[in-house]
């Protein structure tokens, strides 16, 4: 038979051990919800990069669209998301434009203004 001693050592440790089976079990359940939650963002991401090439095609066309029909209102919502449209008038063709990055001064600061 056991000690008094012995018995209350053996059944702290016992509870010890349940104790960090159920911490064991919290942490498991959480870290499969912030697993689903990277692979979330990371097949976001991956999506984004695919569709990159569409989003560019798609500016160019609006741009190109704002400087055929010579729409000021449709340049200053591209303006106003940081894509600037330069024309380009070429001799005996239509006008062509291409798009430019934001200048540096005209690039958003941290605090969500525009330098001037």
């Amino acid at each position: 038979m056991l000690k008094r001693t012995q018995y209350w050592v053996l059944s702290a440790v016992g509870a010890g051990c349940v104790l960090l089976v159920l911490v064991n079990m919290v942490r498991y359940t959480g870290n499969q919800g912030l697993q689903a939650r990277v692979n979330a963002r990371a097949q976001y991401i991956q999506q984004t990069a695919q569709l990159q090439g569409l989003y560019q095609q798609i500016v160019h066309a609006v741009a190109d669209l704002s400087v055929r029909n010579k729409d000021v209102q449709l340049r200053q919502v591209l303006a106003r998301q940081g894509i600037h449209v330069v024309v380009h008038p070429q001799a005996g063709a239509a006008p062509g434009s291409t798009l430019a990055e934001p200048a540096p001064a005209q690039r958003h600061r941290a605090g969500g203004k525009r330098n001037e």
